[in-house]
């Protein structure tokens, strides 16, 4: 199911893979749909906290948005981020998006991200790594 805060987003995002800047009457539609969410989103844009990883020459590639306490994996296909934000709000229905979610989604459309290029042969030791953040932060 699509929440109306994702729809707003992603009709957003669309405009804004076009014109690669964000308007006032946009921000206000975001803010006004997302609320304090989208504030900690374009922080995290802003501050390039949003990495892709490309990894050569297989051309896979990993999201990352580094949090306030870890790194956290996102898939923006599939909706799916890997902080407890989303296990608890967002997969109980309290919230359409994680703010992680939301940043990636942001950045990509303003193509404001990290880019990361490494070799296929780190694909394997960097998903072991960001598996193991994702656990230890499950734990707290």
């Amino acid at each position: 199911m699509i929440t109306e805060e994702r729809k707003i987003l992603e009709g957003i995002c669309d405009e804004l893979r076009s014109s690669r800047e964000l308007t006032r009457t946009q921000w206000e539609r975001l803010r006004t749909a997302l609320g304090e969410r989208f504030d900690k989103a374009w922080q995290l844009m802003e501050q390039g906290r949003v990495k892709r990883y490309v990894f050569e020459p297989s051309g896979r590639v990993v999201w990352i948005a580094v949090g306030k306490n870890s790194e956290y994996l996102v898939l923006p296909e599939s909706g799916y981020c890997d902080c407890n934000d989303f296990y608890f709000r967002v997969v109980d229905g309290e919230a359409g998006l994680c703010y992680h979610l939301m940043g990636q989604r942001l950045a990509e459309a303003l193509e404001a991200y990290d880019l990361v290029r490494e070799g296929d042969e780190f694909y394997e030791q960097l998903m072991t790594e960001w598996r193991r953040l994702s656990a230890e932060q499950a734990e707290e």
